[in-house]
């Protein structure tokens, strides 16, 4: 048996039968460096922006509703954190589908950016309190024992950005550069993440 294992090992060097092999882990190293510099990338991007439209599916599946939403703080693994009231009409459009979009639009680092993900209702006390800032008293008097909060958790799957990271002068600059040589003016850095 182990020499026919050996033979197929040779003949199949990049099996994955072989998921313990140098190769593979390799391969896992790569992915996970990846994963951790586009996850890197997004929260470098959402730095600073606090409001984000929270985009989900009405009830009856064909329309989309949206919603702006101060993003409260996003995990290094790139989940968004937003409160919310257990009476709003996202949570149940949520508790029948969970698949959401955030759009976020920040004019003065020009960066946009429109993140798919599943979001989660989550009650955990613990975490509101980790979460907690005394501006959210304006939603919620009674802090985190108001029976109304809850916590929406979004984990991106897919980030798509537009990323121009130039002053407004700057951009202004090259449009006009644009205008007087004729050639299509470069927005900046186009791209997607997925996560």
């Amino acid at each position: 048996m182990h020499k026919t294992m050996d033979i197929y090992r040779r003949n199949n060097p990049n099996s994955s039968c072989f998921a313990n092999t140098p190769n593979s882990h390799k391969k896992i190293i790569t992915m996970h460096k990846e994963t951790d510099q586009h996850l890197a990338k997004l929260i470098e991007m959402v730095k600073g922006i606090n409001v984000g439209m929270l985009i989900t599916h009405e009830k009856n599946a064909r329309d989309l509703s949206g919603r702006p939403m101060g993003i409260n703080t996003i995990d290094a693994d790139g989940t968004m954190w937003f409160f919310t009231k257990t009476s709003s009409l996202k949570v149940a459009e949520l508790e029948a589908n969970p698949k959401v979009s955030i759009a976020i639009m920040s004019e003065s680092s020009n960066t946009y950016l429109m993140i798919d993900g599943t979001a989660t209702l989550v009650y955990d006390k613990t975490k509101m309190e980790a979460l907690w800032n005394p501006m959210m008293k304006v939603w919620f008097p009674d802090g985190i024992s108001d029976p109304e909060i809850a916590l929406i958790s979004v984990t991106p799957k897919e980030v798509n950005y537009w990323d121009g990271s130039s002053s407004k002068m700057v951009v202004l600059f090259n449009m006009l550069k644009s205008v007087v040589t004729g050639k299509e003016y470069a927005e900046g850095e186009h791209g997607t993440i997925k996560l």
